[in-house]
C-alpha cells in the first residue's frame, strides 16, 4: 500500500514539473514578445523635438489635417444629445452650441 502512494507521488511530482517547465517556457515567449512590442511602440512614437529645425514651416496645415464628419455620424452624434438632454430635463442649465 506504502509503494502504490509512491508511485502516486512521483507521478504527481512529474506532472507539476512538466507544468512548470511549459509554464516557465510560456512566461519567456510572452516576455520576449512584449519586448518586440515595446520595441516597435518606441520607434514608432513621435518625438516631442521637431525633426526639421532650419526654421521651415510645415506645409500641412490644421485645415487640411482635420478630417469632416459624415452625415451619418453627426445625425447618431445629435440623436444621441437629445437623448441625454431628455434625460436631464429636471435641471436649469442652458446650453449654447
Amino acid at each position: 500500500m506504502s509503494n502504490n502512494r509512491v508511485e502516486q507521488l512521483e507521478s504527481t511530482v512529474a506532472e507539476l514539473e512538466s507544468t512548470v517547465d511549459g509554464l516557465t517556457n510560456e512566461l519567456i515567449e510572452a516576455k520576449e514578445r512584449i519586448r518586440v512590442l515595446e520595441a516597435e511602440l518606441d520607434a514608432e512614437s513621435p518625438t516631442r523635438v521637431p525633426e526639421r529645425r532650419d526654421g521651415e514651416a510645415d506645409e500641412t496645415t490644421a485645415e487640411e489635417t482635420t478630417q469632416e464628419a459624415e452625415p451619418d455620424d453627426v445625425a447618431e452624434a445629435t440623436a444621441g444629445a437629445a437623448g441625454d438632454e431628455a434625460e436631464d430635463s429636471g435641471s436649469d442649465d442652458i446650453i449654447v452650441a
